[in-house]
């Protein structure tokens, strides 16, 4: 868990899959997130300040919070970055640089859909990292989901593009529009053996309140029953649809309007929305606070 999250910040990518389909949920949250790469430069865009010195007091505070272990940064980066790679189980990088030629359908070949249930898991463990990994952030216990909904009315920038995606791409595209009511009736009738053989489920399950799988499933099932409305009222508000959202992939995704139950799939592989957005969001927090300590 050492990874320093200057270098994190450093590292992420400026173009690609990810950040182009990021930028394709744009046309429904308008001017919310900018790709901001590079942690100096991050200080400088979220404080305004210009003093080198200063960003560099600001960066070296933000590192020791980070790195502080009693604090819950560490932990809340490892749940991003773990719900992605859990979620997207086979190779990206093979087909990544070819697409827009042929590949997205031959590619397809080797994975199937997932099927409804499994896709339901998906979205309601990410649902679920987003709910702790937010009480990590801001100091407070892990199953405090009274405070994690009270704070999502006030979601901006790349938290709320990393919940657009969460609506759009593991949502709307694979369940429909009706997702959240489709997702919810399915979770209900679901038992701990369901979530034993996922593996988005696996990657993250020891962060996940709850003393046992059936403890870890209650909570999730109240997590997304209490987070539904929200939901509901961002994809009529933002006039969410499948086929707009798929209209406005397939600039870069060829193919997809025809295969659209393949690219829910596609998705899960290639776009790492979340640890992408993640890390942009564990930079702003810390950088906030270590401005406000200095």
């Amino acid at each position: 868990m050492s990874k320093k999250i200057y270098e994190k910040v450093d590292k992420l990518p400026k173009g690609g899959l990810t950040v182009m389909a990021l930028n394709s949920l744009d046309k429904f949250v308008p001017g919310q997130w900018e790709n901001l790469v590079g942690f100096d430069h991050t200080i400088k865009q979220v404080t305004g300040e210009t003093d080198e010195a200063m960003v560099q007091a600001i960066a070296e505070r933000a590192i020791a919070l980070f790195n502080d272990k009693s604090q819950g940064y560490q932990r809340a980066l490892w749940m991003y970055e773990s719900v992605d790679s859990a979620s997207g189980l086979l190779g990206a990088a093979a087909m990544a640089n070819r697409i827009g030629q042929d590949t997205f359908l031959g590619f397809l070949k080797n994975i199937s859909p997932k099927p409804e249930k499994a896709q339901t898991v998906d979205l309601v463990v990410k649902l679920v990292t987003e709910v702790v990994a937010f009480c990590h952030i801001n100091g407070i216990p892990g199953d405090s989901l009274g405070d994690f909904l009270s704070a999502l009315g006030d979601y901006g920038g790349e938290s709320l593009m990393r919940m657009a995606a969460l609506v759009s791409f593991d949502g709307v595209i694979p369940l429909g529009a009706d997702f959240s009511g489709k997702a919810l009736n399915l979770i209900k009738g679901m038992g701990p053996s369901d979530l034993d053989n996922n593996p988005t489920f696996k990657g993250v399950k020891e962060e996940i309140p709850g003393g046992n799988a059936k403890g870890k499933l209650s909570f999730m099932t109240e997590s997304f029953e209490s987070t539904k409305g929200w939901m509901d009222k961002f994809v009529s508000d933002k006039g969410i649809t499948q086929s707009n959202v798929v209209d406005n992939l397939s600039g870069f995704v060829e193919g997809s309007k025809s295969k659209l139950d393949y690219l829910g799939a596609f998705l899960d592989v290639s776009v790492k929305y979340y640890e992408h957005t993640g890390v942009q969001t564990l930079a702003r927090r810390l950088i906030e606070r270590s401005v406000a300590e200095l």
